[in-house]
This record gives C-alpha cells, sequence and structure tokens, in this order.
C-alpha cells in the first residue's frame, strides 16, 4: 500500500497544475475577450438580482448596473483564481509533509510568482496590460487560501475531540 501511495503522491499537484493553465489561458485573452466575458457576468449578476427581487428593470437600467459592478467582477474573479490556485498547491505540499510557516512561505511564493508571471504574460496580449495592483489582489486572493488550508488541516489534526490512540506494546 505504501507504495501505490508514494507512487500517487506527485498527481496531488495535477489540480494545481490545470488551475494554472486555467489562469493562464484566461490570461491569454485579448482585453475585448476578457472584458466581454466579465461583463457577461456581471450582467448576469443584475438581471438574476432583478428576477429574484422583481425589481422589474429594464435593459437600459441593467446594462448601467452592470458596468457599475464590472471592475469589482473582475477583481473577484482574480482573487477568486488565486484563492483556487493558492488551496490546490498547499494541500500537495501540506501531503509531502510542508507545514506550519513553511507552507505559507512556500505556497506563498508559488503564487505571487505566478501571479507575477501572468502579469508579465499579459504584456504580450492584446489591450491587456500588466498591473502590479492586480497581483496584490492575486496574492490576497492566494493568502486567504493558504490560511484556509492551514486552518483546516490544523483543526482536522489537532481535534481535541479526537481521542488518541494507545500504542500497545
Amino acid at each position: 500500500m505504501k507504495i501505490v501511495i508514494a507512487l500517487l503522491k506527485p498527481f496531488s499537484f495535477v489540480p494545481a497544475i490545470l488551475m494554472m493553465f486555467l489562469i493562464y489561458s484566461f490570461s491569454a485573452q485579448p482585453g475585448e475577450v476578457s472584458g466581454d466575458l466579465s461583463y457577461k457576468i456581471s450582467y448576469t449578476i443584475v438581471e438574476t438580482k432583478n428576477e429574484v427581487l422583481n425589481e422589474g428593470k429594464g435593459y437600459d437600467e441593467l446594462s448601467y448596473e452592470a458596468d457599475s459592478i464590472h471592475y469589482y467582477v473582475r477583481k473577484a474573479a482574480h482573487m477568486t483564481e488565486y484563492f483556487l490556485l493558492a488551496i490546490a498547491i498547499s494541500f500537495p505540499l501540506y501531503v509531502y509533509g510542508v507545514r506550519g510557516i513553511w507552507l505559507m512561505i512556500l505556497a506563498g511564493i508559488v503564487c505571487v510568482g505566478f501571479a507575477g508571471l501572468d502579469e508579465y504574460h499579459q504584456s504580450f496580449v492584446d489591450a491587456r496590460t500588466p498591473s502590479l495592483k492586480d497581483v496584490g489582489i492575486d496574492s490576497t486572493g492566494a493568502f486567504i487560501g493558504i490560511l484556509l488550508v492551514q486552518a483546516f488541516c490544523w483543526s482536522v489534526l489537532n481535534n481535541p475531540n479526537k481521542k488518541k490512540r494507545k500504542r500497545s506494546r
């Protein structure tokens, strides 16, 4: 059984690699395509709110409202991507025995480094520009994800309600 676990351990990084690919794919979209996608999401949010609350707003009002939240939807998407990336990186590191501050440092370096490289990559994409502010937003999402993994692992492994097994000699 230990051999199977040892062989499968490296696959624990697959979600992180897939998340990096997804982030890179979104960053490779030209500015107009990326903006249209996030605007559609913004519009869907305000349209759903309009239907749920039965506000009866027309297209122009919904469009104006979607424009007003568009920036925040884009930044929330940045945070969410890096939040998920941090989780996808932190769990495999935890599996490999990285704990505590070292997990936070190593996962943080990977996430912030990838955020910086991703912004640099955007400098080569049509109508996209790199932004240090976006790296900060990405890093905030990553930090929250890393803290969540730390808290989850600590609470599961240090559960005071869990009875400790006694070793028999």
